[in-house]
């Protein structure tokens, strides 16, 4: 009998109950980003939306398929009544990310006269979200922000506010609380920067 081997193959050096350094498919990860740190940036995310929509009920829309992990977590430290629904969108292959940005699963709500939220993962260049706020417009909401757990500022060429940013980094790869390399990885519940000796 042959067992398949895992794509996600953990080096044993633990920190604070969690690995230290990991491998996804062919390349090593470090730790960046432990899952109490995530989880207190989460909560203040939260609050921060609690306050500012008190009394509205805001459709949280978070992208496939980086942001459910966040956006699960995020929807569930509020106190507001919300909503929460997905689109999918796609700019990645590999480790680079796409001129092209293309829409793979659209709006389904009514969102005319409504408040959004839009929940994201991780903002580097800015494509994507552009690409979302352009389709969103469209169907004429009463208010648009964005919360995103990560920032890419190095990596950001175009131009719109992030409303509610977790944690800016520098432009870096990282895997992890949904990121993922090449589809892998995204199951880690801590946040890994590649590892640049790879070996």
């Amino acid at each position: 009998m042959t067992v398949k081997k895992s794509l996600y193959i953990c080096v044993m050096v633990m920190q604070d109950e969690q690995p230290c350094r990991i491998r996804v498919k062919d390349k090593f990860f470090r730790l960046y980003l432990g899952r109490k740190r995530i989880e207190e940036i989460v909560d203040s995310l939260a609050c921060r939306i609690d306050r500012d929509y008190a009394g509205k009920v805001p459709l949280m829309l978070g992208i496939l398929n980086g942001a459910f992990i966040f956006a699960s977590d995020l929807v569930r430290k509020l106190h507001i009544a919300c909503e929460i629904s997905f689109v999918k969108y796609a700019s990645y292959q590999g480790m680079e990310s796409g001129g092209s940005v293309k829409s793979l699963i659209g709006l389904n709500e009514t969102i005319r006269g409504r408040e959004v939220i839009i929940v994201e993962d991780i903002v580097d260049t800015g494509h994507t979200m552009a690409r979302l706020l352009d389709d969103i417009r469209q169907y004429e909401p009463a208010g648009i922000r964005i919360a995103s757990f990560c920032f890419k500022k190095e990596a950001f060429t175009e131009n719109f506010t992030i409303d509610y940013c977790g944690l800016e980094i520098p432009d870096l790869f990282v895997v992890g609380y949904g990121l993922d390399y090449d589809g892998a990885g995204r199951n880690f519940p801590d946040i890994y920067q590649l590892d640049k000796t790879n070996g």
